[in-house]
């Protein structure tokens, strides 16, 4: 590995959609020491972003380039393992886009190669950092849900099909399983209790649409809706759909014995239901507990001392990715493993597959592989 500049983590950056999306460039610690894309335009839109003079043409190329320590791979899905794998072998240090892979034997290997190199891994999962994510999590932390029995998440993106194709030419979009995206969901939980899913079964909706034949998934499914059991036996209901008359949306709720919170359309209200003693009647006649209700704004928490000044910003997908990017950086200077580790990402990533798996089974109920992982902590 390359040598570490002192508190400067010199990062890559490759691929220029997502990949252009985040604050290297202007974190305290980290400076973009080059770029890359397969395309000309990407490769110009990246130095523009970042304020970046060094581009390649190619991953492998900028994997050559001995003053780079670190590696942001924001390449598509069916490419992660290969990109994150030769990264490592170069001696990187990586940060991936989600998921973790497509296949269990690459995840697999992922891990594999993480635990052989001993470098950091991170998976850029947004639903981790989202504020109302975080929110759940120091509630969770001060106990305040009592114990969470069901936690429902949703991923909601209707109009896939437009991204099928590209110039006539499908895309790693066309057919995709939505199972195989899961990450925005499952981390709702596993990023809050550090709970691990261990069976699932799934359903799938699809409706023999032309623009589905011939995929190279061979997936049958616009939409597919799991129901996870986990390691505590709490219930995870997760829904990912890619067409239908639906909102465009990624939420969640955790319901608790003693408190629930619910994410709102807005992304900075939410809801709290808290216990109460005091009887009531329902629209039926029927006695009831009167819950509190209680609507809040959500806490910024991108505004606080949980970044460093310079990075206190709203960012994408709620807030998230000023948090990943000093994530990432601050356990490499600090060599620590990151939150979201090679076991959170196999937690988020693996159970999807094997839910999508069951979709094509008829919903049949599978046991899901866990990982032998040194801590499972939500701290």
């Amino acid at each position: 590995m390359s040598h570490i500049l002192k508190n400067k983590i010199r990062i890559g950056i490759v691929g220029a959609q997502f990949g252009a999306g985040f604050q290297f460039h202007i974190h305290p610690n980290s400076v973009v020491q080059a770029v890359s894309d397969l395309s000309a335009y990407g490769r110009m839109h990246l130095q523009k972003v970042y304020n970046c003079h060094r581009a390649y043409e190619s991953l492998e190329e900028l994997l050559k380039d001995k003053e780079i320590d670190a590696v942001f791979i924001a390449t598509p899905p069916h490419m992660h393992a290969n990109h994150v794998i030769k990264a490592l072998k170069a001696g990187k240090h990586v940060l991936s886009a989600v998921p973790l892979a497509l296949k269990l034997e690459d995840c697999i290997e992922v891990l594999s190669m993480v635990e052989k190199t001993g470098l950091k891994y991170m998976l850029a999962e947004t639903s981790f950092y989202r504020q109302i994510t975080i929110t759940a999590r120091k509630f969770y932390n001060q106990k305040l849900f009592g114990k969470i029995f069901s936690t429902t998440a949703e991923y909601s993106h209707p109009g896939m099909e437009e991204f099928f194709f590209e110039n006539g030419k499908p895309t790693w979009r066309h057919g995709l399983p939505p199972m195989y995206y899961p990450t925005h969901c499952i981390s709702f939980l596993t990023g809050v209790t550090g709970e691990r899913l261990v069976s699932v079964s799934c359903l799938g909706w699809g409706d023999d649409s032309v623009k589905l034949k011939n995929n190279s998934y061979n997936n049958p499914f616009w939409n597919e809706k799991a129901l996870f059991r986990t390691n505590n036996d709490t219930n995870l209901t997760v829904t990912i759909n890619w067409k239908g008359a639906l909102k465009n949306v990624e939420t969640a709720c955790w319901e608790g014995d003693k408190m629930s919170l619910y994410f709102e359309d807005s992304e900075n209200k939410m809801t709290i239901i808290k216990n109460s003693n005091e009887i009531g009647l329902d629209d039926g006649g029927f006695k009831n507990y009167k819950n509190i209700v209680e609507k809040q704004d959500q806490i910024l928490w991108w505004k606080t001392e949980m970044l460093p000044e310079n990075l206190r910003m709203d960012s994408g997908h709620g807030g998230s990715h000023c948090f990943i990017t000093h994530e990432f950086i601050d356990s490499i200077l600090n060599d620590r493993e990151p939150k979201i580790d090679i076991y959170e990402a196999l937690a988020c990533t693996v159970p999807g597959i094997i839910a999508h798996e069951s979709a094509i089974k008829g919903g049949e109920t599978l046991k899901i592989p866990l990982f032998n992982e040194k801590n499972v902590s939500s701290e």
